[in-house]
């Protein structure tokens, strides 16, 4: 029985022909699993909107339709729609934690969730709301419903969304980046659980995600979208290893592998503004293999050996192999390290006066006894589950957070542990790049303005001087000077971790602290923003702290890496040999999570 069709499916801005998703056509028997790949802004998220009926504001259906279990969603009433949803077809969103109230008890959330669609008699809703957090495998279920998201994890918030989903038993689950953001070991307790609940109830599942692993260990076929168009549709396992569009091979081919040394390559160009795709072929500006057929949009055609592909010349090579990066400019110097930092300790909460003068003891350090040191031009890894300390560490040397014990060094100096109590010249020297952009940039400016405030800040620049080091540092981080006049907003993510790096490199700092700042980007705009990273540390002999979840990241682009486990370093050495063989049983267990989501020669990919 089919319970999804998509058929030639058009969503466009309203009164604008431009078309954010262009004649997309799916479908989905019961218990098949799907999984949607493709940079951000190719149409991903608005396609599996449309899947529960809903289409953002300012867009429209301009053709095509949806079936669920044959229904037409854009034929039946609210109403009809409304029992639709969370009885047939239910979602996780992206960002569990915002899509839990945060003055809501976690379990009345899940309670109001059975009430809105009937579920379940009013009398057995709290036996069922502890039921689905133990079928989510959520430490303490009969107590955990009393927290507010804010008191959870990143991991339990995202079981929570899991079970408010699960609360009317669909048949379709639609899953939009259920792991972003996630350490890999939670990340593999999620897929495992999604895996787990998929085999027990036979639902479908849908899950869009950036993240060619995560497709590649939950769902049998993927789809590649690029500028609105599915470009190629194929089993997992067939796309991982033999990708044939251009662009599905280049995606591939961008996956960091710890057993691949070197840098992913990244994909020349950049994708067309949503809607903004040319004549022909939507690829071919940024493709190697254009012909004269490639004037003309190419059909989605069947393959011999199963799945569709949209493409006038197919490849059938190998990928492109990783690149292999030259020694730094600046030779890195013996003798003091440019950061030292000595029996760190730092603590979140410190005991009142009363329990002092109880001797009560203090809380356990969130860092305890962390010694690392940073040589010039050095790029060093700290990796670690969530709340294992990353980025404390990082917070202590910015000066953000005070250390209770301890001393950070920058050349030997003592770097004061307050950033207010740092002169102009400290604060220069040490930069700090954050996880989001969208929060660390200021959404009223210009990138021009925003790239101003510290070369009049430290250098006391002149307008000449600024527009000329603007240009200079917009051409370094690879945008065009047009993107000077551009807000935040006008840019996609990967242009604003592009803007981020450009303001952190504008102070010419000795050391800039990188917090995970590639963990939300999709794998072809990872890969270019990580040999931006490399490129521009190494040229210019900047020293990098960089904090991460994602190890095969780390693997591609750290020189060293530190490895901590609730607050301390348990292992630490060159990235290559900690990545590869790694010795502390800790170290070996992130690895482990790492190799339980396939590479793309296929192991372990889901079975239907």
């Amino acid at each position: 029985m089919t319970l999804l069709a998509v058929e030639d499916l058009t969503i466009s801005r309203a009164g604008d022909e431009a078309s954010i998703v262009r004649a997309a056509s799916l479908a989905l028997a019961q218990g098949e699993t799907l999984g949607i790949a493709g940079e951000s802004g190719c149409g991903k998220s608005t396609l599996l909107l449309a899947l529960m009926g809903i289409v953002k504001p300012g867009l429209t259906v301009t053709g095509g339709h949806v079936r669920v279990m044959g229904q037409n969603l854009g034929g039946i009433t609210p109403e009809a729609l409304r029992r639709l949803r969370g009885r047939i077809v239910a979602m996780v969103p992206q960002s569990a934690a915002m899509a839990l109230t945060p003055s809501m008890r976690v379990g009345a959330q899940v309670a109001e969730a059975m009430s809105v669609h009937d579920a379940i008699p009013p009398e057995d809703i709290r036996a069922r709301t502890t039921a689905l957090f133990a079928r989510v495998r959520l430490p303490e279920p009969d107590r955990i419903g009393a927290r507010y998201p804010h008191e959870l994890s990143g991991g339990q918030m995202q079981r929570v969304a899991i079970a408010m989903a699960l609360t009317c038993e669909p048949k379709l689950l639609l899953l939009d980046e259920p792991t972003t953001g996630l350490d890999v070991t939670t990340q593999a307790g999620i897929l495992d659980l999604l895996g787990e609940l998929r085999r027990e109830t036979g639902m479908a599942m849908v899950c869009v995600s950036h993240d060619i692993g995560v497709l590649a260990r939950l769902t049998a076929r993927v789809a590649v979208m690029y500028a609105g168009h599915i470009v190629e549709d194929r089993p997992t396992a067939d796309l991982l290893t033999r990708p044939e569009h251009p662009y599905a091979r280049a995606l591939m081919a961008s996956v960091p592998r710890i057993e691949s040394p070197g840098l992913p390559p990244s994909i020349p160009g950049s994708p067309p503004p949503p809607g903004k795709s040319g004549p022909g072929c939507v690829f071919a500006p940024r493709c190697s293999r254009v012909i004269a057929a490639c004037e003309r949009v190419p059909e989605l055609s069947p393959l011999l050996e199963g799945g569709r592909i949209a493409c006038h010349a197919p490849d059938h090579g190998p990928l492109a192999p990783p690149v292999v990066m030259p020694e730094p400019l600046v030779t890195r110097q013996a003798g003091v390290p440019v950061i030292a930092v000595r029996d760190l300790v730092v603590q979140y909460r410190r005991a009142s006066l009363l329990a002092r003068l109880a001797r009560r003891s203090l809380p356990d350090p969130v860092v305890s006894g962390v010694s690392l040191t940073l040589a010039k031009g050095e790029i060093l890894g700290l990796v670690g589950e969530s709340g294992s300390g990353k980025s404390t560490i990082l917070r202590a040397i910015a000066g953000l957070w005070p250390p209770s014990a301890g001393s950070i060094t920058l050349d030997g100096a003592n770097l004061p542990g307050r950033v207010t109590a740092r002169d102009r010249t400290e604060l220069r020297r040490v930069q700090v790049v954050f996880q989001n952009p969208d929060a660390s940039l200021n959404p009223r400016q210009t990138v021009r303005e925003i790239l101003a405030q510290p070369l009049r800040l430290y250098f006391d620049a002149g307008p000449t001087e600024v527009e000329a080091r603007a240009r200079s540092l917009v051409h370094d981080v690879r945008l065009d000077p047009a993107h000077l006049d551009r807000r935040p907003a006008q840019l996609s993510g990967g242009e604003r971790q592009r803007v981020a790096l450009a303001r952190a490199f504008a102070a010419e700092p000795e050391v800039i602290l990188c917090d995970e700042v590639t963990s939300a980007l999709d794998v072809s705009v990872q890969a270019s923003v990580l040999a931006l990273i490399h490129d521009l540390c190494h040229a210019r002999g900047t020293s990098c702290l960089f904090v991460a979840h994602d190890i095969a990241v780390v693997a591609a682009l750290c020189d060293r890496v530190a490895v901590l486990h609730q607050g301390r370093i348990v292992e630490a050495g060159p990235a290559r040999t900690v990545c590869t063989t790694p010795e502390h049983p800790y170290t070996r267990s992130l690895i482990g999570a790492v190799h339980r989501a396939p590479d793309v020669r296929g192991h372990g990919i889901c079975e239907r």
